[in-house]
C-alpha cells in the first residue's frame, strides 16, 4: 500500500520568548539566550541558579482564569501550545466547526508531568494533613491530563494520549500521531510535548545528578554545544505542538502547508539510565531506522537539527552517532536550538520541530552560539550567524534518560 501523505499545517508555542512562534524563531535566528538568573523560587543554595524560565506566563484567553490558577503549569503550557497551534493552522470559526472531531486526536507528552503540584501536595501533606490535600492532586500530576483536558475544550474524540520518555517524548509524539494518521485512526493530529519543570525541586534533581552547567556569573554562555568547554546543560522549560494532517484532508479545507512529515524512527540504547552509548549503535540505528521510513537517503539529508544538550558526554556521542549515517558531514548544516532556549526535557522536541518546520520555510538557519572552541573532528557546517540555506530534507533528533533515541524526519512540501 502506499503510504498516505502527511503534511504540517499548524505550529503553537510557549516558551522563554513568548508564545508567539514567528516571535520565538526571530529570537533564533538572532542568537538570543534565553538564560536567566532564577528568581521565582530559591535556589541559592543550589550550584545552579539560573535558566530559560519563562517569566510572566499569561494564558490569556486560552485557558480560564480559575482553571489556570488551579491546574500545574504543564497543562497550561499545553492548553495555550496547543491551541495556538490551531488557530496557526486556520481551524476557527466555520473551518472548526466543520472539522469531524471523531478523526481528530491529540499526543502531547511530558517527560516529568505536573511537579509542581506534587511538591506542593506533599508538602500540605507533611505541614498541614491529609484534608489539605487538592481534590485535583491526581489530575494534575499525571502526564496525560494535558492532552485530555485540550481534548475536552476541542471535542476531539479521536486518539488522545501521553507518551512519556523523558527527553525524546516530544518526538516519540509526533512519530505516534503521524502512525494514527498513516493507520486511519485520524485525519488530523495535534502532538508535541509540554514540561514544567523549573521549580526548587525539578533544578535540585538535575543539580543531583550533575547533569546542569555551573555557569552562574554567565548563564547566557552556559549552553555550549559541541564547544570544549562546556560544562552541563541549561534547564529550560516550555511546549511546543504541531498539526499534523492528511495531506487530501489538509487540502479539501484548502490548508496553508507547511512542510511535510516524512517518517520518524525509534531505537534504545540498552545501555545506561542517563549516559549515552558510547559507540553510537542506537542512535544510528535510530536515524536509520528514520531514513528508513521516510524512504530517504542519507545523501537526501542537508540539514539536522541535533539533540546537542551541552553535556561533555552526549554532544560527541551524537556527532560520532551522526557520522556512522552520513559519510559527507560536510555538506550537511547543523545547529543545535538548546544553545539558545535550554533543555526544555519533554517538550525539546515539540519546540525544535517548530523551530525545523520554520528554517524550512523562512530559508533562513538559527545560528548555534557560544561555540568558541569546537571539538575536534566535528565536520559538520555548524553556523555562528542566520544564515539562508535551502533545507531539502531535515531530521530532529532527540534522546532521554533510559536510553531512548526519536528521529523525526520533514522536507518541503511538493506537490
Amino acid at each position: 500500500m502506499k503510504k498516505k501523505r502527511i503534511v504540517i499545517t499548524g505550529m503553537g508555542v510557549v516558551s522563554c520568548f513568548g508564545n508567539d512562534v514567528e516571535h520565538f524563531y526571530s529570537q533564533l535566528l538572532a542568537g538570543k539566550s534565553g538564560a536567566k538568573t532564577i528568581t521565582e523560587f530559591k535556589c541559592d543554595d543550589l550550584p545552579t541558579r539560573f535558566a530559560a524560565i519563562i517569566q510572566d506566563f499569561d494564558p490569556g484567553d486560552y485557558l480560564d482564569k480559575k482553571q489556570a490558577r488551579r491546574v500545574d503549569k504543564y497543562i497550561a503550557y499545553t492548553m495555550v501550545a496547543g491551541k495556538k497551534a490551531v488557530e496557526s493552522a486556520g481551524l476557527t470559526h466555520e473551518a472548526f466547526e466543520k472539522l469531524d472531531k471523531r478523526k481528530c486526536g491529540i499526543i502531547i507528552g511530558s517527560g516529568m508531568g505536573g511537579m509542581d503540584v506534587f511538591v506542593n501536595g506533599v508538602q500540605s501533606l507533611d505541614q498541614k494533613g491529609w484534608r489539605k490535600v487538592t481534590p485535583f492532586f491526581v489530575p494534575f500530576i499525571i502526564s496525560n491530563m494535558g492532552g485530555a483536558l485540550l481534548g475536552m475544550d476541542l471535542g476531539f474524540m479521536g486518539p488522545n494520549y501521553s507518551i512519556s520518555t523523558a527527553c525524546a517524548t516530544a518526538n516519540n509524539s509526533i512519530i505516534a500521531a503521524a502512525n494514527h494518521i498513516r493507520n486511519g485512526d485520524a485525519n488530523l493530529m495535534l502532538c508535541g510535548g509540554a514540561e514544567a519543570a523549573l521549580i526548587r525541586m525539578g533544578l535540585t534533581g538535575f543539580c543531583a545528578c550533575k547533569a546542569l552547567s555551573e555557569r552562574n556569573e554567565a548563564p547566557e554562555q552556559a549552553s555550549r554545544p559541541w564547544d570544549q568547554n562546556r560544562d552541563g546543560f541549561l534547564m529550560g522549560e516550555g511546549a511546543g505542538v504541531i498539526v499534523l494532517e492528511e495531506l487530501e484532508h489538509a487540502q479539501a479545507r484548502g490548508a496553508t502547508i507547511l512542510a511535510e512529515y516524512l517518517g520518524g524512527g525509534v531505537s534504545c540504547d540498552a545501555y545506561h539510565m542517563t549516559e549515552p552509548r558510547g559507540d553510537g549503535e542506537g542512535v544510528a540505528l535510530c536515524i536509520q531506522n528514520a531514513l528508513d521510513n521516510a524512504s530517504v537517503t542519507a545523501e537526501d539529508v542537508n540539514y539536522i537539527n541535533a539533540h546537542a544538550t551541552s553535556t561533555p558526554l552526549g554532544d560527541m556521542a551524537e556527532v560520532n552517532a551522526l557520522k556512522m549515517i552520513f559519510k559527507h558531514p560536510e555538506k550537511i548544516v547543523m545547529n543545535g536550538t538548546k544553545s539558545m532556549i535550554g533543555h526544555s526535557l519533554g517538550a525539546a522536541g515539540g519546540l525544535e520541530a517548530v523551530a525545523t518546520v520554520k528554517a524550512i520555510t523562512t530559508g533562513m538557519i538559527h545560528p548555534t552560539i557560544n561555540l568558541e572552541n569546537p571539538e575536534p573532528g566535528i565536520n559538520f557546517n555548524i553556523p555562528k550567524e542566520a544564515m539562508k540555506y535551502q533545507v531539502k530534507v531535515a531530521i530532529s533528533n532527540s534522546f532521554g534518560f533510559g536510553g531512548h533515541n526519536a528521529t523525526i524526519v520533514l522536507a518541503p512540501y511538493t506537490p
